[in-house]
């Protein structure tokens, strides 16, 4: 008896599912009509004009502190956030890369800032006070 190899079953089995399966959706799918496709009518909305206004930040600022020719720190104000960075400047006689000295020095953000100077407001400031409401005089009895 002539052994054949599983390899040819497999395939064999293989070719005719994938054959099936291009009948099977070349069947199923509908032949695409000639006929224009129908088109929706739009109405016409306002023409106002569209506005853009600039952001009223103005921009980023940045500001940079020197020592000696050396950048020591730089702040930068971009819209509500405000962050400095410092280079990283190995301590003593290490040198980048060593095991002294760090790789990285990440932005530091600046949160929660508050002017403790600045006058509080009231409630009182705020809410103009209300006035009396007028009442009609009793009428007169005959």
């Amino acid at each position: 008896m002539r052994r054949t190899s599983m390899l040819w079953k497999f395939l064999t089995l293989g070719l005719l599912a994938h054959a099936s399966l291009a009948i099977a959706q070349k069947t199923a799918s509908p032949a695409p009509s000639q006929a224009p496709p129908k088109l929706e009518v739009i109405e016409e909305g306002n023409d106002a004009p569209i506005t853009v206004t600039p952001p009223k930040s103005g921009g980023t600022k940045i500001t940079e502190k020197k020592e000696g020719g050396r950048v020591t720190e730089i702040k930068v104000k971009s819209g509500k956030s405000n962050y400095t960075m410092k280079p990283n400047i190995p301590a003593g006689n290490a040198q980048p890369g060593d095991g002294q000295s760090s790789n990285v020095r990440a932005p530091q953000w600046t949160v929660m800032e508050f002017d403790l100077g600045k006058k509080k407001k009231t409630d009182k400031d705020d809410v103009p006070e209300p006035t009396p409401a007028k009442v009609a005089p009793p009428p007169a009895a005959k």
